[in-house]
C-alpha cells in the first residue's frame, strides 16, 4: 500500500495523491496507515485548496509521512524472506547460527575497523543478508572456508570476554576453532578432526 501511494504521490498535486488516481483499495488500507502515523490524509482545508487547483471537488488525498517514508525505505533495504534459507555456491557450505551466535557476530563485523584481525572480506554482507529459520530457531548463512574460520574468530574473542558456549558449539558443529598456540600462546586456527555436520537437519 505504501508503494502505490508513493507512485502515485510522485505525480500528484502538490505532492498529495488524489482520489481520482488512486484505486479504493489503497484508499480503504490507508485508514489504517494513517493511525499508524504513516500516512497523513488531508483535512478538510487542505481537501478544498486541492480541489482549487485540480478544478474539480477534492474528496480524498492522502500523502506519506515521514515515517511512512522510512519505513518504505527500510522495507526495500531489508533482504527477502527466503523459506528455505540461501543456497550455497561453488565453495561454501550452509552455516546455522543460534540468535546467542549471531548476536556475537554481528558485534564482530561491526568492530571490522577497530579490529587488527577484521572480519575476512564478504562476510558483513552474508550476515547481513542471513535469512532466520523460526522453525529451526537458527540463522542461515551461505560461507566459504575463509569466513567460516572468520566467524570461529570472532566467537573466540566472544569466549574470552563472554560465554565459551557459542564458541564451544560452533567448533562441534563445524570443526574449525581458534586456541591459543602451545609455542606462543597466540590464537590459531585448529581444524578439529570430528564434527557435526549440520546438513543433516539435526
Amino acid at each position: 500500500m505504501l508503494n502505490a501511494l508513493c507512485q502515485h504521490e510522485a505525480d500528484a498535486q502538490e505532492g498529495w495523491a488524489l482520489d481520482d488516481a488512486v484505486p479504493g483499495p489503497v484508499q480503504q488500507h490507508s485508514e489504517g496507515a494513517a493511525r499508524e502515523g504513516l500516512v497523513e490524509l488531508a483535512d478538510k482545508e487542505t481537501r478544498a485548496e486541492l480541489s482549487v487547483l485540480a478544478s474539480r471537488p477534492v474528496r480524498w488525498a492522502a500523502r506519506l509521512t515521514p515515517y511512512g517514508r522510512d519505513t518504505l525505505t527500510y522495507a526495500h533495504a531489508r533482504p527477502p524472506d527466503v523459506p528455505d534459507g540461501p543456497q550455497p555456491g561453488p565453495g561454501e557450505r550452509l552455516v546455522e547460527l543460534r540468535p546467542a551466535q549471531m548476536g556475537a557476530v554481528r558485534v564482530f563485523v561491526s568492530l571490522a575497523n577497530a579490529l587488527a584481525t577484521a572480519p575476512v572480506e564478504g562476510l558483513a554482507e552474508r550476515v547481513h543478508t542471513a535469512s532466520f529459520s523460526r522453525e529451526d530457531n537458527r540463522w542461515r548463512l551461505s560461507l566459504n572456508d575463509t569466513q567460516i574460520a572468520s566467524v570461529a574468530y570472532g566467537l573466540y574473542l566472544h569466549r574470552l570476554t563472554g560465554s565459551e558456549a557459542a564458541a564451544n558449539r560452533f567448533a562441534r558443529d563445524y570443526g574449525v576453532a581458534y586456541r591459543p598456540s602451545p609455542h606462543d600462546g597466540t590464537p590459531a586456527l585448529v581444524v578439529l578432526g570430528q564434527h557435526k555436520d549440520r546438513s543433516d537437519g539435526a
